[in-house]
């Protein structure tokens, strides 16, 4: 993509910005509210599991087709599509919550999933494209957006909580607001250049599904898998393991989670510098590194302070992996759309998978020692982190004039 008016180049990194950070937002709102639908529809723990299950499935389903989408129309009509549908599909949540409907309540989150994860690859696709126009890597900016907006959403859910705001009015004034940003923020993205497409439908489908069969595309993949895992348990399970773990209050396991997200907005904030610095590769190698420890010291501290620390390792070693993995799948703009949803679709079966399996094994061993489960996959991320080196680079090297 050329992109000559040097206006559209200066706007486009904001309104990618603006982008991720309504896309946290919403997927905050929406869990931070999470514990007054349980008690509006009575519903046990099961239950919850189930009706968040259906999200997921949602998202899997979306997310091979939002690469699709945006190659043919462009990441800006994509996202105000992902948008619309999220917006459409969380009128049905609330319809369901008035009536009382569980299963309209879960038809609602299925499609509002799917609308989110169209959105979330067209998002990084456009993030891509950007790095490319501006030729720096600077996915961790927009995925530290990300991370500000689910704080901002997060602190929103508890405020209305708090203020006994009911679910749905919360809910309808949220999805109005991300509906008007959405399509305010995507005016500035880049200007579409449509990459010219296979002629027949049996290419076209070659085409499509050619990702899935690059081994390098697949290794990203994988790796993006583990990144999300490691972030993934950290938000289902973090505080759980500190009130458990040392016997302490609600308060204290939310302060271990704030301490995890804070440790993880600020790398991602770093991680432009430091991707320059010293290369995707040497960056990717070095977080896993921290990733392991911090899960060692907080699954096997004795002591709260240090386990605390260990999740602010875990925070910082867990933030780049997703959004360099994103980096990698977009390397080639021309491949990118599929290249996205693959490393996408592969990435979030964490969120499928991940929860479930990490409960279960909670059950047995609690909740700091079932974390330890998650080394597994960053041994596997470290191993593979090569396969995410630049293409056209012989040698991930670091930038011109740094050591």
């Amino acid at each position: 993509m050329s992109v000559t008016a040097s206006p559209a180049r200066r706007r486009a990194p904001g309104a990618v910005l603006g982008v991720f950070a309504l896309n946290g937002f919403l997927f905050a709102s929406w869990v931070s509210r999470l514990p007054a639908v349980r008690d509006a529809l009575g519903l046990s723990p099961g239950q919850m599991g189930a009706l968040l299950l259906v999200g997921s499935v949602g998202s899997l389903l979306a997310l091979p087709v939002g690469g699709a989408v945006a190659q043919r129309v462009g990441a800006a009509l994509t996202v105000r599509g992902g948008v619309l549908v999220a917006v459409a599909g969380f009128v049905v949540v609330t319809a369901g919550l008035l009536s009382g409907a569980v299963p309209l309540l879960a038809v609602g989150l299925l499609v509002a999933q799917m609308g989110i994860a169209a959105w979330d690859v067209a998002m990084n696709l456009e993030g891509g494209l950007v790095e490319h126009e501006i030729d720096r890597e600077i996915m961790p900016r927009f995925h530290a957006g990300f991370s500000l907006g689910t704080v901002a959403g997060a602190v929103l859910g508890a405020g209305a909580a708090l203020l006994g705001v009911p679910v749905v009015a919360h809910l309808a004034v949220v999805a109005a607001a991300v509906a008007v940003g959405g399509v305010v923020a995507t005016r500035g993205f880049l200007p579409f250049a449509p990459a010219p497409l296979e002629s027949g439908r049996r290419r076209r489908l070659a085409a499509a599904l050619g990702g899935w069969r690059e081994p390098r595309t697949v290794l990203v993949g994988v790796m993006v898998l583990a990144f999300a895992l490691t972030e993934g348990a950290a938000n289902d399970w973090l505080a759980l393991g500190v009130v458990d773990g040392f016997g302490t209050s609600d308060a204290v396991g939310a302060l271990g989670f704030g301490v995890f997200v804070t440790a993880m907005t600020v790398m991602r904030l770093a991680g432009e510098r430091l991707l320059a610095r010293f290369g995707r590769v040497a960056v990717l190698r070095g977080t896993t590194v921290l990733a392991l420890a911090g899960l060692l010291l907080f699954a096997l501290s004795p002591v709260l302070w240090l386990a605390l620390i260990g999740g602010a390792l875990w925070g910082l070693g867990a933030a780049l992996g997703f959004p360099a993995g994103m980096s990698a799948a977009g390397d080639e703009p021309l491949k990118a759309a599929t290249r996205v949803s693959v490393v996408a679709s592969i990435g979030y079966t964490a969120f499928l998978c991940g929860p479930p399996l990490l409960g279960l094994l909670a059950e047995h061993v609690g909740y700091r020692r079932a974390m330890l489960a998650i080394a597994v996959p960053l041994a596997v991320a470290f191993l593979v982190s090569r396969a995410a080196r630049p293409l056209g680079h012989p040698l991930d090297a670091p930038a011109p004039g740094h050591v």
